[in-house]
């Protein structure tokens, strides 16, 4: 070989690797782009001064929330935040789309990456609620049942009726930030048929009953350990024959399951391809880089670190309202929401609940713990 012949051969060496690392430095800015890209419009900035509590305040229990709560020490797990909080919501719409459908369910969660911890509090739907930016299309009414608020903001006809991007959750962010003080990072809302296409993406889950599903005869609701495809997993999920609060405790049987199911070991690696294949069928401003996370951080949970909670029952008394929009009287929860207030602040500091360990939660029968 000439000297010639070697410098050339040199060159296409140096060129070829010039290429490889070009065609890596410009693919991995592609897979940057689209991971820290949302999948959906950002929460709009909340406008509402936070609620501030008098230091003599407690709950009807006796419990006293402390305000003070110091920052957790610790280097975040899985590159996440130090906490994230979401809101979650189950649309109760039938068809594939988000343009009709009311907030079937609505979960703050709070992802607590340090500890590890991730705590849910559900908000009953049939409260009387104030809904900012209805008034103009409601004949100056601005109160509604919460499950309305995620309704009146996404473009469906006849509703839609604020214009910002975040459509229903953003506006239902916003009533809970209104009436309650709850503050959101990011939300994420599915519809019927994603959740079931969902749990039947991962092999369906494994539920454990200690008695029949209420008004079931099918052999997959009975007591004892069953397996769920989809449809009988979205059965329990809305199951409220027994009541609205024993609906939230089905529903924590299914989250439970559905956690457990997410962490198996077959199951992790097939996370990155489900994130893909519902993409554009769920409402979210996540983006794939933060579900990996989520992912990630799920992993490695403790599941006696995963708290689902409800308001204690016997805060609410059930009566009626006459709706003009309705034209006739509805069922709603009458609550006292400063009460309410205050365990929102303390859910937000990771104050309350306390963890499994604890003697000092309020109301313990209201708490449930992932087994």
């Amino acid at each position: 070989m000439t000297g010639f012949q070697k410098i050339i051969i040199a060159f296409l060496g140096i060129l070829a690797s010039a290429l490889v690392v070009a065609i890596v430095s410009v693919g991995w800015q592609v897979y940057q782009g689209w991971a820290n890209e949302p999948l959906g419009a950002a929460l709009p900035t909340s406008p509402y001064t936070p609620f501030a509590w008098p230091a003599t305040f407690t709950t009807s229990s006796g419990f006293i929330p402390s305000l003070n709560t110091p920052i957790p020490y610790g280097t975040p797990l899985c590159g996440g935040p130090r906490v994230m909080t979401i809101l979650a919501i189950g649309s109760d719409t039938r068809s594939t789309g988000y343009t009709w459908g009311l907030s079937d369910v609505m979960r703050v969660i709070r992802v607590d990456f340090v500890t590890p911890r991730v705590t849910m509090l559900d908000f009953p739907r049939d409260m009387w609620v104030e809904i900012p930016y209805i008034a103009d299309n409601l004949n100056g009414q601005d109160r509604e049942k919460l499950n309305q608020a995620y309704l009146y903001g996404n473009p469906g006809d006849g509703f839609h009726y604020w214009d910002d991007p975040g459509a229903g959750p953003g506006l239902l962010a916003r009533t809970l930030d209104l009436n309650f003080g709850v503050k959101v990072d990011h939300y994420l809302a599915v519809n019927m048929k994603t959740f079931v296409k969902m749990v039947d993406a991962v092999g369906g889950i494994d539920v454990t009953f200690d008695k029949p599903l209420p008004n079931s005869n099918d052999l997959a609701l009975q007591a004892g350990l069953q397996h769920l495809d989809g449809a009988h997993a979205l059965e329990v999920a809305r199951n409220r024959v027994d009541g609205v609060f024993s609906r939230g405790e089905y529903q924590n049987l299914v989250l439970c399951a559905l956690q457990k199911k997410l962490t198996n070991p077959e199951v992790v690696t097939k996370i990155p391809g489900l994130i893909k294949s519902f993409q554009g069928s769920v409402q979210t401003d996540l983006t794939p880089q933060m579900m990996s996370q989520l992912a990630c951080l799920g992993a490695q949970l403790p599941r006696s670190n995963i708290t689902l909670y409800s308001f204690p029952s016997e805060l609410f008394t059930g009566t009626r309202i006459y709706d003009p929009v309705f034209g006739k009287k509805l069922f709603i929860w009458g609550v006292d929401f400063n009460v309410l207030r205050g365990y929102v602040a303390q859910f937000q500091l990771g104050n309350w609940p306390k963890s499994p360990e604890s003697k000092v939660t309020p109301e313990t029968e209201s708490t449930s713990f992932c087994k």
